[in-house]
């Protein structure tokens, strides 16, 4: 399995993952708009021989601490036939590594709890931050010592306020 920063001739496959794993296309328009928004910070694919899993991260605005540089998981996908082989996984920790690597200072994802611990996300950090997706499903991580200041209100990219 290889994973690397997607490409413009990944668009089908990027589709098809969304498509395979959610029954829908309405992720793979969201990592669509962020990108024509200018708002995309990563894309990353898994791939076999066939597409495999697909990650986006983008960017989120602290707007009482300017200084940190944060970032929003989301989506995240494997299609079914690669499900349970620990792709997701690298999915994440890969991005999370080349966003270290590119000075951001926190990450924020709203998902699974068990799941995304692992990483290292609590919803303890996040609880410092005032998201339209409040609750025990929003997560942090500080990707930095900057990342534990993280604190007020957030905007998210444009395009997540268009999903439907």
């Amino acid at each position: 399995m290889s994973i690397r920063i997607e490409e413009a001739v990944d668009w089908t496959g990027i589709y098809a993952i969304y498509e395979a794993a959610f029954g829908q296309r309405a992720e793979a328009e969201l990592v669509r708009q962020l990108q024509e928004d200018g708002d995309l910070i990563l894309s990353l694919m898994a791939y076999d021989d066939t597409p495999a899993g697909h990650i986006a991260f983008s960017h989120l605005t602290l707007h009482e601490s300017p200084q940190v540089r944060c970032s929003a998981l989301a989506p995240l996908a494997v299609t079914p036939a690669f499900q349970k082989q620990g792709i997701g996984s690298d999915l994440v920790r890969r991005g999370l590594d080349k966003l270290r690597a590119d000075g951001y200072d926190m990450a924020v994802v709203l998902g699974d709890p068990n799941y995304y611990a692992r990483f290292g996300f609590t919803a303890q950090l996040a609880s410092q931050l005032k998201t339209p997706y409040d609750g025990p499903y929003l997560q942090a991580l500080a990707l930095s010592e900057k990342g534990k200041e993280a604190h007020g209100p957030v905007s998210y990219a444009r395009a997540f306020s268009e999903l439907t």
